[in-house]
């Protein structure tokens, strides 16, 4: 049996900062490329400055962004969060893992995807706080 493997853009979503697919297809699993709180505009969610340009950051809001950019990437293929098999977490602080793991636990509980959360020096912008990337499976149909 020849299975395709397709990669494809998500209209509606913020463009990929490089030269890659928002969700690739390989037989009956999706995987999601790096996801963050990016809106379309690139604008972040849950990164504000005030009028002087302090900025206040907030790893629940990012983490709750980043899940539903999530959501709606796997949408695009039919699937949803209850398809997520596994999740891998990059947090720029692990001091942050508190208000992210509560975020977190408002989508997914002990019988969701598998997952691994991990400290990273950076992301590719200084407001962003957290990244996921996942598999989810969802035959073929």
């Amino acid at each position: 049996m020849n299975q395709t493997i397709q990669g494809r853009v998500v209209p509606g979503k913020a463009t990929p900062r490089g030269r890659f697919p928002h969700i690739t297809r390989a037989g009956d699993f999706l995987f999601v490329s790096g996801t963050s709180s990016r809106r379309p505009d690139n604008t972040i969610d849950g990164a504000f400055a005030d009028e002087f340009g302090t900025a206040a950051l907030d790893i629940r809001r990012q983490t709750r962004a980043v899940i539903e950019n999530m959501r709606d990437i796997l949408k695009s293929e039919g699937a949803d969060l209850s398809n997520l098999v596994e999740i891998s977490a990059y947090l720029v602080n692990m001091s942050d893992f508190g208000g992210y793991n509560e975020a977190y636990a408002e989508y997914f509980d002990e019988t969701g995807p598998a997952r691994t959360t991990v400290a990273v020096h950076q992301l590719p912008h200084p407001h962003l706080l957290v990244e996921m990337k996942a598999v989810a499976y969802l035959p073929v149909r």
